[in-house]
């Protein structure tokens, strides 16, 4: 049977999304948080933290946004085949509550129209939207506002299929080393590994919605992901740059098959700051 849901009722649930996104934290994180400051042992990374997890609770309790740079909006929709859509423009749909959520609560715009022209679109849109279609009859959309620090940092590489994993762990660990810190640590490392070039870096950001403290369905990949945690946090980066045995808080992999002759990687980075909310219709 065929599930109706009006565009209205979405539009509504996406400018909330975008609104609790900037303001406050997911439990997961903000718990992530808290243990990374149980187990730092440099006193200056401690006081850092201390000092995120203050912000967070301001910026829940005065409805301010977490972080100066409130990001691209981009949108993650699952499907139902059994979902029908009524009353309009899905894609025209989200972008509206976009520009409501931004402008009802003074939310930094900072897309621009063109990449050379360069003229701010005043209302933070079009937001980036991922589509992907699954049985059933059920409308996941998960909110994620992506700032230029952790975008800029993310990277993308082509391996030929004969490298080994101490290769490409090499290539993540030298990524966290030289942009991680441009990213505001402690970090959520996303990794796609597979796909194709333009496939590879969603499977990246993807891999930054599962919940922190979540398993990695493939037990060799959540081996992998444990392996890197560990790496990355003995890089000493720290929080915020500054240094310390707290880097990352985890590192999620998501993988897709992949042609014979190519091994795509690529990496996205988050801040401390995963904003992400999701609604069920």
């Amino acid at each position: 049977m065929t599930k109706e849901i009006n565009v209205s009722v979405i539009s509504k649930a996406v400018e909330e999304l975008c609104s609790q996104a900037n303001f406050a934290l997911s439990d997961d994180v903000i718990c992530a948080i808290l243990n990374a400051k149980a187990q730092e042992t440099n006193e200056t990374a401690k006081g850092i933290l201390s000092e995120i997890i203050e912000n967070s609770k301001i910026a829940d309790l005065q409805k301010i946004a977490l972080c100066q740079d409130t990001g691209v909006v981009e949108v993650f929709v699952t499907l139902g085949q059994d979902v029908k859509i009524v009353g309009g423009s899905l894609t025209e749909g989200i972008n509206n509550a976009v520009v409501k959520a931004y402008s009802q609560n003074y939310l930094r715009k900072s897309v621009v129209n063109d990449p050379f022209e360069r003229k701010n679109t005043q209302d933070n849109t079009p937001a980036s939207i991922y589509y992907e279609v699954v049985t059933g009859d059920k409308l996941s959309i998960t909110v994620l506002p992506k700032g230029a620090g952790t975008e800029n940092a993310s990277t993308l590489k082509m391996f030929a299929p004969t490298v080994s994993w101490d290769d490409v762990k090499k290539y993540i660990i030298d990524s966290v080393k030289e942009n991680g810190v441009k990213s505001c640590p402690p970090l959520i490392v996303g990794i796609g590994i597979g796909g194709t070039f333009s496939k590879v870096a969603y499977l990246a950001k993807r891999a930054l919605l599962r919940q922190i403290g979540s398993q990695n369905k493939n037990p060799i990949y959540a081996i992998k992901e444990s392996e890197l945690l560990n790496e990355i946090n003995a890089t000493n980066v720290g929080p915020m740059g500054l240094g310390g045995n707290i880097t990352a808080l985890a590192v999620h992999i998501k993988t897709a098959p992949c042609h014979i002759a190519s091994l795509p990687i690529a990496i996205s980075f988050s801040c401390h700051s995963l904003r992400r909310k999701t609604v069920l219709l």
